[in-house]
């Protein structure tokens, strides 16, 4: 069953920036029919309806926004034998509040401002190595992963992980949603 409501083509079609003849063959139905419908001179047979509703619901999965339109290529990132006291100079040099943690190439976990003031407080030694104060591996996702998706992770986690074929490609947060959605 489709999402959709008749009375919403218009809207949807224009939001996906195509025009009346556009999905007119993509539904593999007329531009009439198309622009009938939209005035409300006609109510399309179920077939029709189908037809359109199914052109709709994938040009709306083509244009979605997938991992790759948010990641920040050119990972910064420290080694878990790393000091924290160079960690800290590293997010301060670099304006960055996550850093993740590479072991031999991997991530190993994932270490922030917040988890650093936390332990700080009770142990103030800065010449500690990192993997001492770092949390666990955020998410890891592809390159394809669907916005939904990561929307849903970056409610419970700062970090968001992009690999491709067990290679880092970068990083997403939640600031970079932000500025991908909103300029």
């Amino acid at each position: 069953m489709s999402p959709y409501d008749i009375g919403e083509v218009k809207s949807v079609r224009k939001k996906l920036g195509l025009t009346q003849s556009d999905l007119a063959k993509k539904a593999n139905v007329s531009q009439s029919l198309i622009a009938k419908i939209e005035s409300d001179k006609l109510d399309p047979t179920y077939s029709n309806a189908v037809k359109i509703f199914d052109a709709l619901d994938s040009m709306q999965k083509k244009k979605s926004l997938k991992a790759r339109d948010f990641i920040h290529s050119g990972v910064i990132a420290c080694q878990e034998d790393d000091l924290v006291r160079a960690v800290i100079k590293k997010m301060k040099r670099h304006e960055i509040s996550q850093l993740p943690v590479i072991r031999n190439e991997a991530i190993v976990g994932v270490v922030s401002e917040t988890r650093l003031i936390d332990y700080l407080i009770d142990n103030p030694n800065m010449d500690l190595k990192v993997k001492v104060v770092m949390g666990d591996i955020p998410p890891i996702v592809s390159l394809n992963t669907d916005e939904s998706v990561i929307s849903s992770l970056l409610k419970y986690f700062a970090l968001i992980i992009v690999q491709d074929m067990g290679k880092l490609k970068g990083v997403i947060t939640r600031s970079d949603i932000l500025r991908r959605i909103y300029g």
